[in-house]
């Protein structure tokens, strides 16, 4: 386990434990780890597995809209949590493949019964579409640095200032500025675009903090090591995974990833 590193295998939390599963059933289990990622790797044409931010959308049909990211418990927009880069071998339909986790930021929401707090979508493309390349993406920085946030899908469907998910509604003043929900239209309008409204110049880029998105890491998966007598992790470890998880404020949770 390299220095850095919060390991979501090990992770715990009361009654509550996330199990992702792969492709095939399998003989082996692997482990998600988040590490620091220049931003440029973490967005769509270079299918990653991530943690927070906005979702790295694979395909532009088919995403889900504002009703399905909704919180079973409260009615308030879900939040995004990870994706995972999981394709089909086999499968054309699936040659690129993501699954992508929601959850709602509100503590109260998780106690047993359903409806949940959590919400899952798978998004696939074949290896010959319209979006990306044939061929793999380049592992280099693009020439032009950092990309900005992208607010608008190649199809034109615009995303929510504040979740990165669809935005079907529009600013009534602008026009411009596109929200999944009201709550999100409301949250931007107290943290800035009431004074950027109508500065054109200044919508694109001035995306204020608006405390709902969780921090972004890198998924970076490796295989389980078997344990030997004397293995244990440190208290550094275990204090600084346990911090992660308070921050977040999210319930602790055992992330592992079953190669199948």
């Amino acid at each position: 386990r390299g220095a850095g590193r919060t390991a979501f295998g090990a992770a715990h939390f009361r009654s509550r434990r996330v199990v992702l599963l792969a492709a095939r059933m399998g003989s082996r289990v692997e482990l998600g780890f988040v590490e620091e990622a220049a931003p440029w790797r973490l967005r769509s044409a270079q299918f990653p597995s991530k943690v927070g931010g906005r979702p790295a959308w694979l395909g532009e049909s088919g995403l889900p809209g504002p009703a399905e990211l909704r919180c079973g418990r409260c009615g308030r927009p879900c939040a995004f949590l990870l994706q995972l880069y999981a394709p089909l071998p086999g499968r054309p339909d699936a040659f690129h493949r993501g699954l992508f986790l929601f959850c709602c930021r509100g503590p109260a929401c998780y106690r047993p019964g359903a409806p949940g707090p959590l919400r899952v979508f798978r998004n696939q493309l074949p290896r010959k579409n319209d979006t990306y390349s044939y061929d793999p993406p380049p592992d280099t920085p693009p020439p032009e640095g950092h990309p900005p946030v992208s607010l608008q899908l190649q199809c034109g469907a615009h995303l929510c200032r504040v979740c990165g998910c669809l935005g079907p509604k529009a600013c009534s003043r602008c026009h411009r500025a596109h929200y999944c929900s009201k709550d999100h239209q409301t949250v931007d309008w107290k943290l800035g675009h009431k004074l950027s409204c109508a500065q054109s110049a200044q919508l694109d880029t001035a995306i204020p903090d608006h405390k709902f998105l969780f921090p972004e890491y890198e998924i970076v998966i490796e295989p389980e090591e078997m344990e030997t007598p004397g293995d244990s992790q440190t208290d550094a470890d275990t204090q600084k995974t346990w911090r992660n998880i308070k921050n977040w404020r999210l319930p602790a949770v055992q992330v592992k990833v079953l190669s199948h």
